[in-house]
């Protein structure tokens, strides 16, 4: 029941926010939009997506390798990871699970050890994308600096912020002086913290990814798991940034669009919504907006990006599912069971 409300309310939300995006949209004019569309470019995108996905698979088996102690198929890797990003487009969350599940049936790995490489490669994901996040800040400072003080100004309904600097200062000033505050009561109070279970949790996850990051040191190839994740990063970029050329009124969007796109269209897939349903649509048609492009022009771009994505996530995850269960257990996770698996990452 638990698990059913929590679906009920992911797709609640889901739904909500795409009326929002949708309520003053022509739809109409939208699917005429998609039938035009160069569908060419859409092809490309779908190849750039199956190399970021055969990255992160071969990224990940770096990473199993110091582990388990071998390195597991490239080909059971990569069908795993498949079958993660399909699962997790139905139920938020559960690709992580799922994806370390089918190695288990593949490859034999046990999943409480797959998950913690999981969780160290989730780690660099997340610094990759702060990196992105602050690359693009210092390029189009200019334009997202409007976007937020325009932003600010609406909500609270604040005259003559936009051409003003001090509300980015008071901001900071605030969030500085409210870290010192936690960090005094932390200090003050830790011994008592440490005696309530919700700490004690919130303590033991957060070592649990300090020791996945750490755990990278035992890597084998660190400068191929470097390479490969700068490679599936890039992907990631160019397999939005070619859907500009799908439509007429996107196609001169410039690198700088596609950056800010990547980073938005990272934050709205990251909400804990299916597939970044409606969230996606918000944050990349507000990009879009500030460079130009019109309610209805960016509202059906970013609907083209996140449709391509659903289809290439789906096509090759329900092969990748079939695959999995066509093909069995291997002989060699037969013949290492979960419970004679437990292995010390430590």
């Amino acid at each position: 029941m638990k698990n059913i409300l929590k679906y009920g309310i992911s797709l609640s939300i889901a739904a909500g926010l795409l009326w929002y995006v949708f309520k003053d949209i022509d739809r109409a004019a939208m699917f005429d939009a998609f039938s035009k569309a160069n569908y060419s470019w859409i092809a490309v995108s779908g190849l750039l997506t199956v190399v970021a996905h055969w990255s992160r698979a071969y990224r990940w088996s770096l990473l199993l390798e110091p582990v388990v102690g071998y390195r597991p198929a490239q080909f059971n890797t990569t069908v795993s990871v498949l079958t993660g990003y399909f699962a997790n487009l139905v139920v938020p969350r559960m690709g992580e699970v799922t994806r370390c599940g089918t190695l288990n049936r593949l490859e034999g790995v046990p999943v409480n050890v797959s998950f913690g490489t999981v969780v160290a490669e989730r780690i660099f994901d997340v610094i990759m994308l702060f990196l992105l996040i602050g690359a693009t800040f210092l390029i189009e400072f200019n334009r997202l600096s409007t976007f937020l003080m325009d932003f600010f100004a609406s909500k609270f309904n604040v005259s003559g912020l936009q051409n003003n600097t001090w509300l980015l200062v008071i901001a900071g000033g605030c969030l500085l002086g409210f870290a010192v505050m936690i960090w005094f009561f932390y200090n003050r109070y830790k011994e008592i913290l440490r005696q309530k279970p919700f700490y004690q949790r919130v303590e033991k996850f957060v070592v649990g990814l300090l020791e996945g990051l750490v755990s990278v040191r035992k890597l084998k190839s660190p400068g191929a798991f470097v390479l490969h994740t700068v490679l599936i990063w890039t992907m990631y970029y160019f397999m939005s940034f070619v859907l500009f050329f799908a439509m007429p009124q996107t196609a001169d969007l410039g690198w700088r669009a596609g950056l800010t796109i990547l980073i938005m269209g990272a934050l709205g897939m990251a909400a804990p919504v299916q597939g970044g349903a409606g969230t996606f649509n918000i944050l990349v048609g507000a990009a879009l907006a500030l460079y130009g492009i019109s309610n209805q022009d960016g509202a059906t771009m970013a609907t083209l990006m996140l449709f391509t994505q659903w289809f290439y996530v789906v096509v090759l995850g329900a092969l990748s599912f079939l695959i999995v269960m066509l093909k069995g257990r291997s002989p060699q996770a037969e013949a290492k069971p979960d419970a004679q698996n437990v292995i010390n990452v430590k």
